[in-house]
């Protein structure tokens, strides 16, 4: 089954089915994850809760699962008074518990951006690239810092066996070099996937404001990138999105949210989720290949996915 085969040679063959959102699905199913740990947490409270969720969207169809290590990282464990060699074993565990819950799926070692440890929703600014950012003594973080941020996880999330690191929800170029350079370092095969807009003219570009399309080509030559994209992407924006990043000559890999808002005053999301299966079709025409959802695409929707995807 797929994890016999390398991920990169089945792209070559066709679309690929993603899970989706990890965090809002154990939501719906009833676990707070309001601490900044976010689903991370689960990993040491309630693991056969990540792993249910991992075994729900394989039985809708989903060829790859992501490990519940978006939050988890060194930094992030260590404010919650968890060591380094917990936090080690953790990541590990993050790997195991998506083998347990699809145990013929390919297992993609969760990788979130440097926003994710801030818990503030920076994942949608990139502003702590900006010099001008007074979270660090020195401004914005640089590329060297975002390698050496990044590294350790990378590196045990690899270990642990992923067969894929999925780089996700990146807002900003400084990010993406420092995640493409470390794959390159460590020699393990990653997805780049960016969280974008499209501007008033027509430019897909970063949260922070970069052409998306120089991102992506900054990974084009690069072997250890198998696919760059997209990811918490608003779905009226992802069309144009995978036309960038096939112009890279990249396969794609796409998974908007679901298109509805969070009200975090009120604390409920608004607006009309995604019908699933509506853009598929032009999606794949246009060069996606690795394909599902993130925030409140759950297992009912990467059901419609999965069916709506050329066989």
């Amino acid at each position: 089954m797929g994890a016999r085969t390398p991920l990169a040679e089945r792209l070559a063959a066709g679309p690929v089915v993603l899970d989706g959102g990890m965090a809002t699905e154990l939501e719906r199913r009833g676990h707070d994850l309001t601490t900044e740990l976010w689903s991370a947490r689960l990993l040491r409270d309630d693991p056969t809760a990540i792993a249910a969720v991992h075994a729900a969207y394989a039985g809708a169809g989903a060829q790859v699962v992501t490990t519940a290590s978006y939050q988890a990282t060194f930094e992030g464990f260590a404010r919650a008074g968890i060591d380094a060699r917990t936090t080690e074993r953790l990541l590990r565990w993050s790997v195991e518990l998506a083998r347990r819950g699809a145990p013929d799926a390919w297992v993609a070692g969760s990788v979130g951006p440097f926003g994710a440890l801030l818990a503030d929703g920076s994942e949608y600014t990139g502003a702590y690239t900006d010099p001008a950012w007074t979270g660090h003594a020195g401004g914005g973080l640089s590329v060297d810092e975002l390698r050496r941020f990044h590294r350790r996880r990378m590196q045990v999330l690899a270990e642990a066996g992923a067969d894929v690191l999925a780089c996700e929800t990146v807002p900003a170029a400084a990010e993406a070099e420092a995640l493409v350079a470390e794959a390159q370092s460590l020699g393990v095969p990653i997805w780049l996937s960016l969280t974008t807009v499209v501007d008033d003219e027509g430019v897909v570009r970063t949260r922070r404001g970069e052409p998306a399309a120089d991102v992506f080509a900054m990974a084009a030559g690069v072997d250890e990138v198998l696919a760059v994209g997209v990811n918490c992407t608003y779905p009226s924006g992802v069309l144009a999105a995978v036309e960038a990043a096939a112009a890279s000559g990249k396969p794609v890999v796409v998974y908007p949210n679901s298109g509805e808002g969070w009200d975090a005053a009120g604390r409920r999301w608004t607006g009309e989720p995604l019908r699933a299966t509506a853009d598929v079709p032009r999606w794949v025409a246009a060069g996606a290949r690795l394909v599902g959802g993130c925030c409140r695409i759950g297992p009912d929707q990467i059901r419609e996915i999965a069916a709506a995807l050329p066989r």
